[in-house]
């Protein structure tokens, strides 16, 4: 037994609880450092942070230390009113990004998502429970318990999601890298680089730049895209003579022209480094921070041993765009979900049946 800072003992019990959050650490440490472009680890954080955070809390009041738990307490019920301020404004949140997409990008339905979904927060309550007066006595329950559970269930993964996404922005690579993948999007008029696009080429110019100044290790900056039909060129090549006017030696870039896909950026540009003389090398790929955790999937979906950096994206493009990266992301695995979600379509019959046959 051991003492607070009032003078009463403190259980050994719950020094030994510490050791929980610990497991759940080394659990995520271990399957990250593995593979970092995993959905499931977002898992093991959540349960290493929730679990220390909890313990912490134990422990705080454990102390009696009266002037430490009022600040803590304070800081705790701040974070907590934000939280909740935002979760009744996310509505309109959305809707207001959904306006600035509207005023700066293209009237696309991609670029709309963050509208569509603010709107549909607002509106589809009412709906539903409109709905429901007009509906038999079990179907109104089966509506109260199926889309809820279907909504916490996309919610988890989205929440797992974005703990990956933000994990995956503190990926800080060696400067030793032997290969830069830039991956391409599309070209303004054909022909010219977009300002999106920009942002990748110089972020992999500037790590160039910045491990030749370092540790004076030559890299291959490989620029990959094929050409659209409504392109000119293909962005593979626009994007090396943009890097090459930009200050890239132009012997240390490849222009790879023939993907039309994020997983073909990857396929075809591990085809390129397999083709070189370097074996083993260390290889490092360039997006949007927005794209880099999706990229990492199809990486190791083509075989390529390589994690990303991600360019700077305007802030009012992120919520749509992460959305967007979140559905792209659930539909790669979209018959475990359907199976899922039939899971939950049975429990939700289940609940009606014990309602209205047991009860």
């Amino acid at each position: 037994m051991s003492e607070s800072a009032v003078g009463l003992p403190i259980p050994a019990a719950a020094y030994y609880a510490w050791i929980i959050p610990f497991v759940f650490g080394l659990i995520f440490i271990f399957r990250y450092q593995r593979v970092k472009a995993r959905l499931s680890n977002g898992i093991w954080f959540s349960l290493f942070f929730y679990s220390f955070l909890a313990l912490l809390a134990m422990t705080i009041l454990g102390t009696y230390n009266f002037p430490l738990i009022v600040v803590c307490g304070t800081l705790f019920l701040i974070i907590l009113g934000i939280i909740g301020v935002l979760f009744v404004l996310q509505a309109f949140l959305l809707i207001w990004n959904g306006w600035i997409m509207w005023r700066r990008e293209s009237h696309t339905l991609a670029n709309m998502l963050t509208l569509i979904l603010g709107l549909a927060i607002l509106i589809l309550p009412f709906l539903a429970a409109s709905l429901s007066n007009h509906l038999p006595q079990a179907a109104q329950y089966f509506m109260s318990i199926f889309p809820n559970l279907v909504i916490l269930y996309v919610l988890f993964w989205f929440y797992n999601y974005l703990t990956m996404l933000v994990i995956y922005q503190f990926n800080w690579p060696r400067h030793n890298q032997d290969y830069i993948i830039v991956l391409g999007a599309g070209l303004l008029n054909g022909d010219r680089v977009s300002p999106l696009l920009a942002q990748r080429i110089m972020r992999g110019v500037k790590f160039y730049q910045k491990q030749q100044r370092k540790k004076q290790h030559p890299a291959i900056m490989i620029f990959s895209g094929g050409q659209g039909p409504d392109e000119t060129v293909p962005e593979g090549q626009a994007m090396l003579d943009y890097a090459i006017a930009h200050g890239l030696p132009a012997e240390a870039g490849w222009a790879e022209t023939k993907s039309k896909t994020t997983y073909e950026n990857m396929l075809f540009s591990r085809r390129l480094i397999d083709g070189g003389e370097i074996k083993d090398p260390n290889v490092i790929f360039v997006t949007n921070n927005y794209h880099t955790f999706r990229a990492g999937m199809y990486a190791r979906q083509a075989g390529l041993r390589a994690d990303g950096i991600g360019a700077h994206t305007a802030r009012f493009f992120l919520p749509d765009a992460i959305i967007r990266e979140y559905i792209a992301i659930f539909m790669r695995h979209k018959w475990w979900h359907a199976i899922a979600l039939v899971g939950i379509f049975g429990i939700s019959l289940l609940g009606v049946w014990l309602q209205f046959r047991v009860g």
